[in-house]
């Protein structure tokens, strides 16, 4: 099936629906990298998800689902199918007895807009992930964290669609969170919405404090001036793998447009005209390197399509 029938397909039953064809990825991606797709859209609701999900089934249509992309590396030479990018925004606050706050929120809203939200309306527990740059969605499935926390910390339950479409709810435990991992990662679910408990203060002030706090650490630690995919590597379970990557001398390497950043080696930044076909060579590099010197196998966090 041909470019042209995927979109015709699925104009005939979401005629509402942005889709485009033959869309550079590169402007939805933060590492601002990557090949185009074949067909790029994005739904606003639940029964778009369902109906684009049907489509790529019965007609083996490859589809690929993503949130902000701020954790993503596209290929050179693009994607095959339909990459469908969740926009399902919306927020829903119940105050609860003892200052309790159930906060259900869409999987397609940003995890800053959400922050700032909760600081508004007084309410804590969310700060340590303010300046994570992606979605809800894509938090929950990699279970993100920063300064010690993580949001399998804060998720009471995730609503999720099956690969048949089915609505399916699943409390914390059901979500098998782990570091930078979770039931999302391993199954074919699309998240819909996620429910966290926070808490109600009477001061907003220690919020703002703290996401003030974490927002300066973010500037003078993180090349947050270059387009990046985030952290590149995940941490080991006995060593940093940054340090690692430092103590090898790579802070500044360069292949092409990819560049170990020059403030924190655990990012890889693209300079300006970066490849994906560069950022893998240097990650293959920097893994070669850490091997040879320490002996460790070090893993990537950036996810591939």
């Amino acid at each position: 099936m041909n470019t042209n029938d995927i979109y015709e397909l699925l104009y005939k039953k979401l005629p509402d629906m942005e889709i485009l064809k033959n869309e550079s990825m590169k402007k939805h991606t933060s590492f601002r990298i990557g090949g185009e797709a074949e067909i790029f859209a994005k739904a606003k609701t639940t029964q778009q998800i369902k109906t684009v999900l049907e489509i790529s089934k019965s007609n083996n249509i490859p589809l690929n689902i993503i949130g902000n992309g701020s954790n993503l590396l596209v290929k050179d030479e693009g994607v095959k199918g339909i990459v469908l990018r969740i926009d399902l925004e919306y927020l829903n606050i119940e105050e609860k007895e003892n200052n309790k706050v159930i906060v259900t929120v869409g999987s397609g809203m940003l995890i800053g807009k959400l922050a700032y939200t909760l600081l508004n309306e007084s309410i804590e527990g969310f700060e340590f992930a303010s300046g994570i740059p992606g979605t809800i969605g894509g938090a929950v499935r990699m279970n993100a964290g920063a300064y010690g926390k993580e949001f399998k910390d804060i998720v009471l339950e995730t609503t999720a669609l099956d690969k048949n479409g089915q609505v399916i709810k699943l409390n914390n435990s059901e979500q098998k969170f782990e570091y930078r991992s979770s039931i999302f990662k391993n199954k074919e679910y699309v998240i819909l919405e996620t429910k966290l408990q926070l808490e109600k203060v009477q001061d907003s002030s220690k919020i703002k404090e703290k996401m003030d706090e974490y927002k300066k650490s973010r500037i003078e630690k993180q090349p947050i001036e270059y387009p990046s995919a985030g952290s590149s590597f995940k941490r080991g379970e006995d060593f940093i793998t940054a340090q690692l990557i430092d103590e090898c001398g790579l802070k500044g390497y360069k292949v092409g447009g990819a560049q170990v950043s020059t403030k924190h080696a655990g990012f890889i930044v693209n300079t300006g005209d970066a490849t994906a076909e560069d950022v893998l060579k240097l990650v293959q590099i920097i893994k070669e390197k850490v091997k040879e010197k320490f002996n460790k196998d070090i893993e990537l966090e950036v996810e591939i399509i």
